[in-house]
């Protein structure tokens, strides 16, 4: 089921970890920015948008993780973008017979012969750079950062005043570092959320890859609470997060193991390397 949260902004909301999909309205037809995880659902979203009249003309991914890599034959062949650096990503990680089957082996048990990956990463990175996604619809703005995977994108609706934040500023998720493909993943994930202050003042809606939908008032404050938890690992500060604990919501208590590994990778890599993070 679409549900708009802006003029021409819409959004499908998945069962998994409430993994948002966004269709944003365009002349010709409409963009569909990281299209959803089950099959069953994006097939839905196609014919939600056929019976409106609606083509899907682009995709875009915005960071090179599977649950955002992923398309349906029913969304029609358009073209699918990302940054240069998060298709790069994708060839490289998907370059070898076997890439499929390791990743259906991340994806839960109990949904993974529901998840299409006969689709899954054929994007095409835009030129280095690129800072509007070439479209027949409003402009978008690419905002390239580095935190949490290469080439990640968050995605300015300028015109609608929303921002699709990807694996950033969620309400349910922390911020998950990227501990493998980068020298110092706390500061990737400052300057990330540097930019993403920089644009605050001009979102109305933000839409993250997993959680709620954020009105104005919460654009600010998921920025601070991200900082806060980066900063707390940084620092080796006691941790006072909501979606960490007891206080985490329902359903979302894996987080609090997800935060212990982020904590000894860390600390692992402190003692490797003799410097923070």
């Amino acid at each position: 089921m679409l549900r708009q949260v802006a003029e021409g902004v819409l959004i499908h909301e998945s069962e998994f970890m409430q993994s948002n999909a966004v269709v944003v309205q365009g002349r010709a037809g409409v963009l569909l920015i990281d299209a959803g995880v089950r099959g069953d659902e994006m097939a839905c979203l196609a014919n939600d948008l056929s019976d409106s009249g609606q083509t899907v003309v682009a995709g875009f991914s915005t960071h090179p993780h599977w649950d955002h890599l992923l398309w349906h034959a029913s969304l029609g062949a358009a073209p699918r973008y990302g940054t240069a650096r998060c298709a790069a990503t994708v060839r490289d990680r998907l370059s070898d017979a076997r890439a499929k089957a390791r990743i259906a082996e991340l994806i839960p048990p109990d949904i993974v012969e529901q998840v299409p990956l006969e689709l899954l990463g054929l994007i095409t990175g835009l030129p280095a750079e690129t800072e509007q996604i070439p479209w027949d619809g409003p402009q978008i703005r690419i905002i390239e950062h580095q935190a949490h995977a290469p080439g990640h994108a968050a995605l300015l609706i300028e015109e609608r005043g929303v921002l699709v934040a990807g694996d950033t500023l969620s309400d349910v998720l922390i911020p998950l570092l990227d501990l493998n493909d980068t020298a110092d993943p706390i500061e990737d994930y400052l300057a990330a959320l540097r930019l993403l202050e920089g644009v605050a003042g001009d979102v109305d809606v933000l839409v993250p890859g997993h959680g709620s939908i954020g009105g104005a008032d919460q654009v600010r404050a998921r920025i601070d609470q991200d900082r806060a938890y980066v900063h707390a690992l940084r620092d080796a500060h006691v941790l006072s997060d909501p979606r960490v604990g007891p206080s985490a919501k329902s359903g979302w208590d894996w987080v609090s193991s997800v935060h212990a590994r982020q904590l000894q990778r860390l600390a692992r890599r402190s003692e490797r390397d003799g410097t923070p993070g």
